[in-house]
């Protein structure tokens, strides 16, 4: 068996519950000083909102839609020690509103990186497998971009600044999840459509070096500028696969080799949200606690979904939504704890909830 040399998730990716008072206050208790934050409202319809250390706590993307990069002072005041800033704003404290916040560490607001054709602004942390990179397109096709992490990326999302979809690649999107998974396969985050193709994005494969892009709009437009959140999967900590579905309420088992605390999923093949779950919003199973990253829509719970598990998740319903009998599904995950960490540590062994 595999051991993961992260004995602790906790200190890389943690989420985080509030109340909104509908004036300012510090969010504490994440653990660690966030580098990517995404804020979603859970009891009313507000958009999905992230900030990162790279662009700063007062630029603001939202991945449900295509919009441009918005910039205010009332969103994240500050990346503090063990949380957040959080300013007086409608979409992320409005009094009495209840909130999650989805915490990852990187490596703070960034250096430069050349490793590719174009020069990047590059924040990664090697350990947990997360970069955030900042990049200017230069107009022209299969070109590469520093990513940092010294490892192969299993996923990533694309999102130019000034308006656009956010583009998606997974290495579950491709026929194998081997190699050479690449194949200009892509799916929007601010959309429920099917997987896709043809866009041109580079057709390179990434490397533990860079990732390639291409002459689109959407990836590399001359003269704009881009963020783009690069994942390299990493043992006992993060899975980005894929499973088929089953159509049954005793649905498909996911091994990911960790118990779960965050979970995003998203038919390939069909049309369905992006939904995500995790281990705040629901301490128990079965976890049915659904927020959507491509709608604005307040958190629903009316039905079973999924099964947190000491080394993977269960579906427990045939929505098609994500248990489709024959449906295929796209999946990114992150760990409460490994399934077996490295002796002489103090990791917490991984139970089922």
């Amino acid at each position: 068996m595999a051991y993961s040399s992260i004995v602790k998730p906790s200190v890389y990716f943690n989420t985080k519950l509030y109340t909104g008072n509908g004036s300012t206050q510090n969010i504490t208790g994440v653990g660690f000083q966030p580098d990517w934050i995404w804020q979603k409202e859970r009891s009313g319809t507000s958009y999905n909102v992230a900030t990162d250390a790279v662009r700063g706590n007062t630029k603001q993307l939202f991945p449900n839609v295509a919009a441009a990069e918005a910039t205010d002072s009332n969103y994240i005041t500050s990346f503090d020690s063990d949380g957040f800033g959080q300013g007086q704003n409608n979409d992320t404290n409005e009094s009495g509103q209840t909130y999650v916040a989805w915490n990852w560490k990187a490596n703070g607001a960034g250096s430069s990186n050349t490793d590719g054709d174009i020069n990047s602004t590059v924040s990664a942390n090697t350990t947990s497998g997360l970069s955030i990179v900042k990049y200017t397109g230069n107009g022209s096709n299969d070109q590469t971009v520093g990513h940092g992490l010294g490892a192969r990326p299993t996923a990533w999302f694309i999102k130019r600044l000034n308006a656009d979809d956010w583009v998606v690649y997974h290495q579950g999107l491709g026929a194998t999840q081997s190699a050479d998974w690449y194949d200009d396969t892509y799916m929007y985050l601010n959309s429920s459509d099917a997987k896709m193709g043809s866009l041109n994005t580079g057709t390179g494969n990434p490397t533990s070096s860079v990732f390639y892009i291409g002459d689109t709009a959407r990836t590399g437009l001359n003269g704009d500028d881009y963020i783009a959140y690069v994942f390299a999967q990493k043992n006992g900590f993060s899975k980005f696969g894929n499973y088929r579905g089953n159509g049954n309420a005793n649905g498909t088992f996911v091994y990911t080799g960790f118990k779960p605390a965050w979970l995003m999923m998203k038919r390939s093949d069909g049309v369905n949200s992006w939904y995500i779950f995790d281990n705040k919003r629901n301490v128990f199973n079965v976890t049915n606690s659904r927020l959507k990253a491509d709608d604005s829509v307040a958190e629903s719970s009316n039905l079973n979904t999924v099964d947190f598990l000491s080394n993977g998740f269960k579906l427990r319903d045939n929505n098609d939504a994500w248990n489709y009998a024959g449906g295929t599904y796209i999946y990114m995950a992150f760990a409460e704890n490994p399934l077996v960490a490295n002796s002489g540590t103090d990791g917490v062994p991984a139970t089922a909830k």
